[in-house]
């Protein structure tokens, strides 16, 4: 049973594969290129890497990308109890960089107060050319 102790958590083997797939990608990679990458380690099925995916999720280790339907491990260690992540998303190269904003953080929850909403998180996901592919 995974169990989390002091901020470390007990992944399975299934999650540990997952997880190191992500870890090494430079980009965010989608649960059926993590399927194809880990064949040769006993993967047959996609419910396999949505499994350990979910768990990966829920414990604070892995994003997911809506807008590319992707994962990406968490490069901001901590950011689970954040209630605000943003993603800057690079549409030539693929590099997804990961940062809080306090300030931006605190606005959206006003916003969500004005309206009466039970804000309880927010995944913000920001399209663009990065600085490396800028210059390139």
């Amino acid at each position: 049973m995974n169990e989390h102790v002091h901020g470390a958590v007990d992944l399975t083997k299934n999650q540990s594969l997952v997880m190191g797939a992500l870890t090494r990608s430079k980009e965010p990679l989608s649960a059926y290129t993590i399927l194809d990458q880990l064949r040769d380690n006993g993967f047959r099925a996609p419910l396999q890497v949505y499994r350990a995916l979910d768990k990966l999720v829920e414990f604070g280790l892995v994003h997911r990308l809506e807008s590319l339907n992707a994962f990406v491990a968490c490069r901001h260690p901590g950011c689970d109890g954040d209630d605000t992540i943003t993603f800057m998303i690079c549409e030539r190269c693929g590099q997804v960089n990961e940062l809080t904003d306090n300030a931006l953080a605190k606005r959206l929850k006003l916003l969500a107060e004005d309206a009466s909403f039970a804000l309880k998180k927010t995944t913000i996901e920001l399209r663009g050319i990065c600085r490396r592919c800028q210059i390139a």
